[in-house]
């Protein structure tokens, strides 16, 4: 079990982050055809609002879920949505091309693209064995997933809510941290946005939450950008517990390995990396260039004059 220092965490609820489930709020409208359906019983409250969704507590009977309400593409204000949703392929070639001219249909379809995204990347993650919220499905852009809770019941907090935390747990959990990177990317997944406001953690350690950014490892020409972008992050703030983790290059390491096919979910990375320092001949690559250069002006030549002799 760990134990951690953390802020108290205002919920909109009350003063602590106790949650009183008797106290529900009225139900916001996106929510409300849910309830009709019959799929979500009660809105219990608003437990956050981020730059892509709006986070409800929820009860599904007897269980306590929580609700994820896309915001509408206008109103988002995540940064370079293209970057991340670049290589994302789409089986239906109607709505590819819907999507690629920009209609009100493409648009509509670009935005379920989008919420399906996470639950994809969350089945992904799941599968290979990473800690994330389990997802009960979307619907009319709202992601219907587990509520993680700490050990009273009451909603895990975020990991930069962690005040405190020995060498040792800012150790491990990188450690661990670093080891879901890993198998995300060898299922073919970077999260693309992943740093300690996209963590929770509860009595068994960190879950990742906010996959709908998340790109194609092989097919996003920005993967790899983003990759470093993660594991720094992580890095960065582990790093204020242990400081010496701040000269690791997990980024490095694991992309090298990634791109010699090497990388497995049981690789055991070391965060060492021998940078290649060897510097190009840049002579000897100009001698090639213009050898080339000179073989295909005389090949020119020759079939020239033999195109000559034939008159």
């Amino acid at each position: 079990m760990i134990h951690l220092q953390v802020k108290i965490i205002s919920l909109d609820i009350s003063s602590s982050a106790q949650v009183r489930y008797n106290d529900a709020m009225k139900t916001p409208i996106r929510l409300q055809p849910l309830v009709d359906d019959g799929l979500v019983d009660e809105v219990i409250s608003q437990l956050m609002s981020g730059k892509e969704a709006t986070v409800y507590m929820i009860r599904c009977g007897d269980a306590i879920r929580c609700a994820k309400v896309y915001k509408e593409a206008t109103k988002r204000s995540f940064k370079k949505a293209a970057q991340y949703q670049e290589g994302r392929k789409t089986k239906n070639s109607r709505r590819g091309r819907a999507m690629e001219k920009g209609s009100k249909y493409g648009r509509e379809e670009q935005e379920k693209a989008w919420q399906n995204a996470e639950v994809d990347a969350l089945y992904k993650c799941a599968a290979a064995k990473i800690r994330v919220p389990v997802p009960y499905g979307c619907f009319d852009g709202v992601l219907l997933m587990e509520l993680i809770t700490n050990i009273h019941g009451d909603v895990a907090p975020r990991l930069n809510d962690v005040t405190q935390m020995s060498v040792e747990q800012a150790q491990s959990q990188h450690y661990i941290m670093m080891g879901y990177v890993v198998r995300m990317l060898c299922a073919g997944i970077v999260h693309g946005d992943l740093s300690e406001f996209n963590v929770l953690v509860d009595k068994d350690g960190p879950v990742i939450i906010d996959l709908p950014q998340a790109v194609d490892a092989s097919a996003n020409n920005n993967a790899k950008a983003m990759l470093f972008r993660d594991v720094n992050n992580m890095t960065d703030y582990y790093s204020q517990f242990a400081p010496e983790l701040a000269a690791t290059k997990y980024a490095k390491e694991m992309w090298a390995l990634y791109e010699q096919g090497e990388l497995t979910p049981e690789t055991q990375l070391t965060g060492l990396f021998e940078e290649d320092t060897t510097a190009a001949d840049v002579d000897s690559v100009l001698e090639e260039i213009n050898a080339a250069f000179e073989e295909a002006q005389e090949r020119r030549e020759r079939m020239s004059e033999a195109n000559n002799d034939e008159y």
